[in-house]
């Protein structure tokens, strides 16, 4: 195996582990039996489980992002692509392995201190307030660039409040809630009067 396949292995391995577990309550040892390397290899790539966990949020990420963009993207342009964002996440939350937000979680289960991690899940969510930022924008063509962040922030509040409650409750009511708040507040933005 090439050596960017066994760091993928490691990364998928240790990413469904996380997940599934928890970063805490995954160890090392379970990681390289479960890939099926030698504890040398697994060192080879990565010098600590901090290190592990960094390329696992990255990794989930990604993934994250490239399909949520798919997926809104099959929409109009305007309204419905915002709409798709909560669309989205109920098809998340159906999935048999979906175990809330793994940024939230891993938060969670960090020391305060642990600048490195915090750093790389509060640039996750900065990339998500982007992305909704652009729907917005593409969405509200008359509305300044302070507003339009106002929005997407709201948006976004209301997104992450539906994967942690959809994941506490298990029940997707919190995501239909958090649809139809967003359907409110598009359609309030869209009548409202574009200040002058």
């Amino acid at each position: 195996m090439k050596h960017s396949e066994i760091r993928q292995t490691i990364i998928e391995t240790a990413s469904n582990l996380f997940y599934e577990q928890g970063y805490n309550s995954t160890g090392i040892n379970e990681i390289i039996a479960t890939a099926g390397i030698a504890k040398a290899t697994l060192y080879n790539h990565f010098r600590s489980k901090e290190e592990i966990c960094l390329a696992y949020l990255q990794y989930m990420n990604d993934s994250f992002l490239a399909g949520i963009r798919k997926f809104y993207l099959t929409k109009s342009t305007g309204q419905a692509q915002i709409i798709a964002l909560f669309d989205f996440l109920l098809g998340f939350f159906q999935e048999s392995d979906f175990n809330g937000c793994w940024c939230i979680n891993t938060i969670s289960e960090i020391p305060k201190d642990n600048q490195l991690i915090r750093n790389e899940i509060q640039l996750q969510k900065k990339h998500l307030i982007g992305v909704i930022n652009n729907l917005v924008q593409n969405t509200f063509l008359n509305k300044s660039v302070g507003e339009i962040d106002l929005i997407a922030r709201q948006i976004y509040l209301l997104y992450e409040s539906a994967v942690a409650e959809s994941h506490l409750h298990q029940e997707n009511w919190p995501i239909l809630a958090a649809r139809k708040l967003c359907l409110q507040l598009l359609q309030f933005e869209a009548a409202a009067i574009p200040a002058s």
